[in-house]
């Protein structure tokens, strides 16, 4: 991303996101691993390890992330999409979606998944061998992907928008005059993306519950949500399509002028959400009726609130922020993704028997994890950009795109 408000937003995502993962280990809710790694649940997908440590501010944070950061994340991801389609056409914009997206993402559940993975199965066996969790592994039902199931749904939603643009290219033109429309009032972007998004979650949250996962192979998806992102990621391509610094996304636009009011709506729903979910958890099915509903109504306002007052707070305040650490954190955003949730893992597990307060390990996981991820990605890209061939390519380490 060129822009700097955006570029910057792009390098606090990545932070966050690892500090997600890093927590994770240390939540109040957390279930302890009594099951075998080969047993039903498999609730190591989601927590690999769990300590005997507990902090609910942890709680609160990841509820959050889950809440505000992952739609945001999509939206983000389709802002330069109309941009890359006008400039590549169809097949041009597949192919380096294919090589920028899908490739990493094979690798990343061929190689880094069993890596990762390895510690759960570390504490939930007494054949600590690797030969042993190989075994294992190749048993299990499906292909863990961990945190890379974003990859394979982001491409899916780009070659969406790519067979879309083939035949129907006027939609790019259509995209530009409702992204003029929603800069021209204040709460036209806010309300619209509610609705949408209420319309495509609630009834499946509704019918499946808000945390239900499935999987096919390596592609899994939480079942309620692949529609609410789809909204998102097309808000993205519709708010990109008149450029990153106009309509919506300006410095002085409709979103950067009230991000106090986002800030205040934001912390309003989000306890919404968060009352009506406690009381729903942690047996979606148990819950009254009423309270199913209001959380599940909940939700996409939180979302909405959330999101885009981020976007909004670094469209008014982070326009002019120029430091080299963001910049880079920035351009290294997407190795880092790909590569922290190793370190991340490995260093919970080490960190088991450590006696410290479970913020403090939070906190150490997130730097040791953050600071090596992005150091082998700087290293890499210097790497590749002094092999002629692989310099043209830069693949394994992308450069920051949405």
């Amino acid at each position: 991303m060129t822009h700097v408000s955006l570029s910057n937003l792009r390098a606090i995502v990545i932070i966050i996101v690892v500090a997600f993962h890093s927590s994770l280990a240390y939540l109040i809710w957390a279930p302890n691993p009594t099951a075998g790694f080969d047993q039903i649940p498999y609730s190591w997908q989601a927590f690999p390890i769990v300590d005997v440590h507990r902090w609910i501010v942890l709680d609160v944070f990841c509820a959050w992330q889950d809440v505000s950061l992952m739609a945001l994340m999509f939206l983000l991801s389709g802002l330069l999409t109309v941009g890359s389609l006008l400039r590549k056409k169809t097949v041009t914009y597949l192919s380096d979606r294919l090589w920028r997206i899908g490739l990493p993402f094979v690798l990343a559940i061929v190689f880094l998944s069993p890596l990762s993975f390895y510690p759960a199965y570390l504490v939930r066996t007494s054949d600590p061998s690797i030969i042993g969790f190989w075994k294992q592994w190749n048993a299990l039902p499906v292909w863990p992907a961990g945190p890379q199931w974003f990859l394979w749904l982001l491409l899916v939603f780009n070659a969406m928008a790519a067979v879309l643009y083939s035949i129907y290219p006027t939609y790019v033109d259509r995209l530009r005059q409702l992204a003029t429309w929603l800069s021209e009032r204040p709460f036209r972007l806010f309300t619209l993306l509610v609705i949408v998004s209420s319309a495509a979650y609630v009834p499946l949250a509704l019918t499946f519950s808000p945390w239900d996962w499935t999987a096919l192979g390596p592609f899994s998806w939480q079942i309620c949500r692949p529609a609410l992102y789809l909204v998102y990621f097309f808000s993205g391509v519709c708010l990109g399509s008149i450029g990153l610094d106009r309509g919506c996304l300006a410095r002085d636009g409709v979103l950067a002028r009230h991000w106090a009011a986002l800030l205040i709506a934001a912390l309003v729903t989000f306890g919404l959400w968060a009352g009506f979910t406690s009381l729903a958890f942690p047996d979606w099915n148990k819950a009254a009726p009423l309270v199913k509903l209001g959380a599940s109504l909940a939700f996409p306002l939180a979302c909405t609130s959330g999101g885009l007052f981020l976007l909004a707070f670094f469209q008014r305040f982070a326009a002019t922020w120029r430091a080299w650490t963001l910049d880079s954190l920035s351009a290294n955003a997407y190795s880092i993704y790909l590569l922290h949730y190793v370190f991340v893992v490995w260093l919970q597990f080490a960190f088991l028997r450590v006696e410290l307060f479970a913020g403090g390990k939070a906190v150490v996981v997130l730097t040791i994890a953050l600071a090596v991820s992005w150091a082998i990605s700087v290293a890499f890209d210097r790497l590749i950009a002094a092999v002629p061939f692989l310099a043209t390519k830069r693949t394994l380490a992308p450069r920051a795109r949405a």
